[in-house]
């Protein structure tokens, strides 16, 4: 329960975060990315920030030697770059300059009713499942298993 709690007080935090700074308005992003026409550098302002945070935080965090809800630290063993991973990146970076919307602003923006974010969730959520079917052995995150609705998972 506290690690489900935990779970929503940063979810909550994080969408407060992008609702704030404007990044669950799909304008601002695009204007971020149109650096030959009306650039607005507010973005890069948002991700200096973070980078700060973890600048600070991750030292701290990993000199402990279990986090505070969890038994161990999960830190991916893989260091080279595979073809899923790059298309992926590739397909994210289309996706974030088209629409304008990220996973995260993305959720965070139903709250406000706005219908692409609506379209994009869902989209998302559907592209989410094709790619567990097609590469199921390569989709063990949390949200793979989610939107495969693997029986057991607790995020289902």
């Amino acid at each position: 329960m506290k690690s489900a709690l935990s779970a929503f007080g940063a979810g909550l935090l994080f969408a407060v975060g992008l609702a704030i700074s404007g990044m669950t308005q799909p304008t601002k992003v695009v204007a971020f990315l149109d650096v030959t026409g009306s650039w607005d550098p507010s973005l890069a302002m948002v991700m200096a920030g973070a980078l700060a945070v973890f600048a600070v935080a991750f030292p701290l965090i990993t000199k402990r030697n279990a986090p505070i809800l969890g038994a161990g630290f999960e830190v991916p063993s893989r260091r080279d770059f595979t073809a899923p991973l790059v298309g992926g990146a590739v397909l994210f970076g289309l996706g974030w300059g088209v629409a304008g919307f990220c996973p995260g602003p993305a959720v965070a923006a139903l709250g406000s009713g706005m219908a692409e974010s609506y379209l994009f969730v869902g989209a998302m959520a559907v592209g989410m499942v094709i790619a567990t079917r097609i590469s199921p052995a390569e989709s063990d995150s949390p949200a793979a298993s989610m939107a495969a609705n693997e029986p057991g998972d607790p995020a289902c």
